[in-house]
């Protein structure tokens, strides 16, 4: 009884931290997961189904989102799309938060030289917009979907390595290492109790902001047609196919792009809220 009462309180402080926005934006990230994980529960319609004598239905109770030029539920094809869209904003944030630690370990605990080396990497690296870098890497990879998550992960690395290098390098420094270090604790134990938990904590924040913006960088590469190929329901390829008919079929194009305002909205707010939780 007691387990649960603490375990309640817990979750009443959690809630209170994160406020209404943060509770809300939950709320929007459980029917995204949901809409990941099993798609049939929210829409169990067939994305790829064309009704040619539906086509450009409007928003209705039939048809939720309207209908495309094919006749296809928009609102099917939204809700198994997020799969492709969200699923590729967190396989390259992954990429790009996992290459990136390594690098920010090595140039904040490494010889000054390398650190020298990557820091000025690092910055040259940063200055170039995420999205110009994933181009360029898409330009020699090619396009589609694997390209997609490579290059929009290979693009966040020097963020992410230098935000990293940064946060270790004041913890390295600061007073509790300097005592494990004269207490006796090893270079390893010092690493694993002491700089690795608390320089990694705030990558939890960073991981969320960062799929929300992936997303948003997922949705560009195939709305300028570098993603996922048609017929897929992916959230920028639904944009492209829509931009054609925005004055005549106005919910092929705000549908989906409600969708990523609204995920990427949600990661960013609740990211920013993890950011001021403190753990414990």
């Amino acid at each position: 009884m007691n387990a649960l009462g603490r375990a309640a309180r817990s979750l009443v402080r959690t809630a209170r931290s994160l406020g209404w926005p943060g509770l809300l934006s939950l709320a929007v990230l459980l029917l995204t997961a949901i809409a990941v994980c099993a798609p049939g529960v929210l829409a169990p319609g067939d994305p790829l189904a064309v009704h040619p004598a539906e086509a450009f239905a409007p928003p209705s109770p039939s048809h939720p989102f309207g209908t495309d030029e094919s006749g296809r539920d928009l609102f099917t094809r939204v809700v198994h799309g997020a799969a492709a869209s969200v699923g590729i904003g967190a396989a390259a944030t992954a990429i790009g938060i996992g290459i990136g630690a390594v690098l920010g370990f090595a140039a904040g605990l490494g010889p000054r030289l390398l650190d020298a080396a990557l820091a000025r990497a690092f910055e040259v690296l940063f200055a170039l917009p995420t999205l110009v870098m994933a181009l360029l890497f898409i330009a020699v990879m090619g396009a589609g979907p694997e390209a997609s998550v490579l290059a929009i992960g290979l693009a966040t690395i020097p963020g992410y390595a230098r935000m990293l290098r940064a946060r270790v390098r004041g913890i390295a420094s600061s007073g509790y290492v300097e005592w494990a270090r004269l207490d006796g604790a090893g270079p390893v134990r010092v690493f694993t109790r002491h700089i690795a938990p608390n320089a990694l904590w705030p990558l939890a924040a960073a991981a969320t902001l960062g799929i929300g913006q992936a997303i948003v960088w997922v949705s560009a590469l195939g709305f300028l047609g570098l993603g996922a190929p048609p017929p897929s329901p992916e959230w920028g390829a639904m944009l492209n196919a829509g931009r054609v008919y925005l004055t005549t079929a106005w919910w092929m194009t705000v549908c989906p792009g409600l969708a990523i305002v609204a995920t990427a909205a949600a990661l960013t707010v609740l990211g920013r809220r993890i950011g001021g939780v403190p753990r414990g």
